[in-house]
Order: structure tokens, then sequence, then C-alpha cells
């Protein structure tokens, strides 16, 4: 059974943090391929300045290129709103039978998992692979085998400061994929 990693975001946009983590769990985990999961809107963090999510969708499509570990997924666009983790991977197991899923989250999203819709099915489920975020140490309590910290880089680069730091005129474009920047220039109406 392969074993794949679902990243979920909003990636609003997908910087080269994302990349370089799900790379990073490709090549130092038992993770064979990274599924990068497009959510049309979290349910706990506010809608704020999210870009339409066909758009997102076609910056991660972007990014990742032909990457042979790396694919994209819309799967919640067409499961009822919100989108729970839960349900999401579930559907995904019933409709992917020969893989294996592993939810990819930031230690940021670990200290809250508690406020996920039933967290202690999603922890016996499914196993968690949790990478550093800054000022989140990787705290796993006992009874929680499926869930295991990685040594991944800690990389402090944000969708938000991203769009913050394009409508500031900076030139920012190592925090990002190439293939994204046309798309952000398009949708922020920045100048090239």
């Amino acid at each position: 059974m392969k074993k794949t990693g679902i990243y979920s975001g909003s990636f609003n946009p997908i910087h080269i943090g994302h990349l370089a983590i799900a790379n990073w769990i490709c090549e130092y985990t038992d993770t064979e391929e990274v599924w990068f999961l497009v959510s049309p809107r979290n349910p706990l963090k506010e809608a704020g300045e999210l870009m339409e999510e066909k758009l997102r969708l076609a910056m991660v499509e972007a990014a990742i290129g032909d990457y042979p570990k790396f694919s994209v997924s819309d799967i919640e666009f067409s499961l009822p709103r919100p989108s729970y983790t839960i349900d999401t991977l579930r559907t995904l197991r019933s409709t992917y039978p020969d893989r294996s899923f592993q939810l990819i989250i930031g230690s940021d999203s670990w200290a809250q998992i508690d406020r996920w819709k039933q967290y202690d099915e999603l922890i016996r489920e499914f196993p968690l692979l949790i990478y550093p975020r800054k000022d989140y140490p990787i705290e796993i309590p006992e009874g929680c085998p499926t869930v295991r910290g990685v040594d991944a880089p800690l990389l402090e680069i944000s969708s938000t400061h991203i769009r913050q730091a394009l409508r500031a005129g900076k030139d920012i474009r190592f925090f990002l994929p190439e293939p994204v920047r046309p798309f952000l220039i398009e949708q922020l109406r920045l100048p090239e």
C-alpha cells in the first residue's frame, strides 16, 4: 500500500515553505508521495483575503509542475461545506483503497487539534506527521501511537506575509515558486 501524505491548506498562495516541507517529508520519512489538498475554507479560520478556490488550485498545480512525488487534490471542492479533515480523509480512504493516508500538519495546528471535528477518531484512524512551527513545541501525549513529530526544517514563511509584501511593492520572488508569481500579479493587481 502506497504511503500518501495529505498536506491540506488554503495555499493562499502556495509558497516555497509549503514545497520545502513536503519535499522533506518525501525524502526523510517513509511517506512516498504528498498530495496538496486545497481546502475551499478552513472552518477554524476567518475567510479574510481568501482567493477564489480554483485560482488557488491552479497556483498549486503550477507550483508543483511535473515533480513525480507531488500531486494536487480538489476533493474538498465536491464535499459538503464546511469541510472537515476527518470526513475528507475517510472519503479519500474509501476512494483510494490502495493508499495509506497520513495527515501532515504543523505543530501550531497540532496545538489546537482538540478543536477539530472528531479529533480523537482522526488520531485513531490516521497517522499524523507533525512538522515544527515557531513557538509551538511538538508535544505528543501518551496514548497517541499514530502521531509522530518530524525533524523537518523550521521555515517561517506565511502566505499572509507574501500577500502583504507584494502589495507593499517588495520583491520577494524567492519566497514563491516562479510559476505562481504571474497568478498573484494579476490577482492582487500588481505592476509586473
